[in-house]
């Protein structure tokens, strides 16, 4: 069985709108330190047939791929890429080709400098690997902060869902820290994708029992895996009974989409802020040639609630506002739900302060 991601590392899926890549005169190294190179028309070709094939095998929305196959023919017929000759414009020019087409921001070409085996898909080369577990460390696997705000209110701030191996001691140490917490925010503002494993694993801390959360059908192996959270975690469990606060922003994506999408329509969590950035599909990177991959979307999202998924339209939230006031418009909401049950007149004074410093 094959490892699935929403967002695979070393296929980076951006999470704003398309950037315009331009042709460079010369190789020059990207971000992650990836020398380009010079392709000819037989290279592009080779990629372009392999991309193709690709789509046609896995590609998550099958109806699109004959669609997609002749818009780019006509492309090569007209002669759109006859002028790219280096590796990087050449893979950022056919994504947004491919973007365009299907509306799938997970759909992304990349281009490696060092040759990729035969059946190599989706760890790259060493060096690659390790540039990306640094990148990952100084992210601290996609945990930003642990904390809290005034009255006890928990706050956990997720950039990403890094893999298990990585991500299982600091979910559980973060649950620890907010574990006697009277409400919990969850910020997912900047949080761009992960790990579909990890998802699951940190929704199981917000529920006592084994609840279902979503199903994956992935078209390839005409497989459907069922995903259900876990009543055993590492550490402490925060449980169901507490409430739950999810901050979003048009930059939340992918898995971090996953988790909003199941909780709201768990009714386990409100969501605050604006609606996210809609990329449902999961995937993995296949080899095209020797220094070309495509992260190919293969899995759609099945929620048992909805019976459907976000791609394309995003989540909206319970509680619209702009990302940048979310985390006070979400504090000022749970105040509101404590401010009933606390007895002490001198603290409900201090509450409704806070709440109007907020407001």
């Amino acid at each position: 069985m094959k490892k699935r991601t929403w967002a695979c590392a070393l296929i980076a899926v951006a999470g704003a709108s398309l950037l315009v890549r331009h042709v460079v005169s010369e190789p020059a190294a990207n971000a992650s330190g990836q020398r380009d190179s010079v392709i000819d028309a037989s290279e592009r070709n080779t990629v372009i047939d392999a991309a193709i094939a690709q789509l046609h095998r896995a590609y998550v929305i099958p109806e699109k791929t004959a669609a997609i196959e002749s818009d780019l023919r006509e492309r090569q017929r007209r002669g759109e890429f006859d002028s790219i000759t280096s590796a990087q414009s050449f893979a950022g020019h056919l994504t947004d080709v491919l973007q365009e087409q299907t509306g799938d921001r997970h759909l992304e070409v990349r281009y490696f400098e060092k040759p990729l085996s035969v059946g190599e898909s989706g760890q790259g080369t060493p060096e690659e690997q390790a540039i990306e577990d640094l990148r990952q460390r100084r992210l601290n696997y996609g945990f930003a902060s642990v904390g809290r705000f005034p009255f006890n209110i928990g706050y956990i701030d997720l950039h990403a869902f890094a893999r298990p191996e990585h991500a299982t001691d600091r979910i559980a140490a973060a649950m620890t820290l907010v574990s006697e917490s009277d409400a919990l925010v969850i910020d997912l503002r900047k949080c761009g994708g992960g790990d579909p494993d990890t998802v699951m694993l940190f929704a199981s801390y917000l529920f006592d029992a084994p609840e279902h959360l979503n199903d994956i059908y992935f078209r390839d192996e005409d497989r459907t895996e069922v995903r259900w959270t876990t009543k055993a975690v590492p550490g402490i469990k925060y449980g169901q009974e507490r409430m739950v606060y999810l901050l979003t922003s048009h930059d939340t994506f992918s898995a971090c989409e996953d988790i909003t999408y199941a909780l709201k329509n768990a009714h386990r969590a409100v969501v605050v802020g604006e609606n996210t950035g809609g990329g449902a599909h999961a995937g993995s990177p296949q080899r095209l040639d020797a220094h070309f991959m495509m992260f190919v979307p293969s899995g759609r999202p099945i929620s048992p609630v909805t019976h459907t998924d976000w791609e394309g339209v995003g989540i909206a939230p319970d509680i619209s506002a702009p990302a940048s006031d979310a985390a006070d418009v979400a504090q000022v909401a749970i105040l509101g739900r404590l401010l009933p049950g606390e007895a002490d007149p001198e603290r409900q004074g201090e509450i409704r302060e806070r709440m109007s410093e907020l407001d």
